[in-house]
């Protein structure tokens, strides 16, 4: 069963968001595949149309001869959030301020989720653990994420960047 529809890098990376929140949520675990063949356990959220506010994401990369340097990404901020739709997010730790969920089911079989869903590209037991909710917002997240994949992503006020030394968003 393989989460991303690439071979991940075997990096995970930090991502962090004043606001995730949308409608159509879906929660499941598979595996991720890594270039060199690492088997990588991840929890994905799927979110049919999301919104973020004060995106960050950063992961360090090891330059030869600089040193390590850190990538970055920001954006959503200035009252203006990033959009996504089919956002599936492949993490190992999420860790939060608050979340809500409307009308929730826990413990659904993947194969039968009606409110979230599936990455068509994912190879899941359709009789798998998975919860669903007809909507969710999480307040102040912090994520390690090995892939995120999306229909559209639209980045209000972004900025990307590299820069020497560690520049984590949490």
């Amino acid at each position: 069963a393989l989460a991303a529809s690439f071979s991940i890098s075997g990096s995970d990376f930090q991502v962090s968001a004043g606001s995730l929140s949308g409608t159509g949520f879906g929660n499941y675990a598979t595996v991720d595949v890594a270039k060199n063949g690492k088997h990588i356990p991840v929890s994905v959220s799927s979110i049919k149309d999301a919104t973020v506010t004060d995106m960050c994401q950063s992961v360090p990369v090891d330059i030869p001869v600089l040193g390590t340097y850190t990538m970055s990404l920001t954006a959503g901020g200035s009252g203006t959030p990033v959009k996504a739709k089919d956002l599936y997010i492949d993490m190992t730790d999420l860790q939060a301020k608050s979340g809500t969920f409307k009308n929730i089911d826990i413990g659904v079989a993947t194969g039968s989720m009606t409110k979230g869903q599936v990455n068509p590209k994912d190879h899941v037991d359709p009789n798998g653990y998975a919860q669903e909710a007809d909507s969710v917002k999480i307040i102040d997240a912090h994520q390690k994420v090995w892939a995120t994949t999306a229909g559209t992503f639209e980045l209000a006020g972004l900025h990307m960047s590299i820069a020497a030394g560690r520049h984590d968003c949490f």
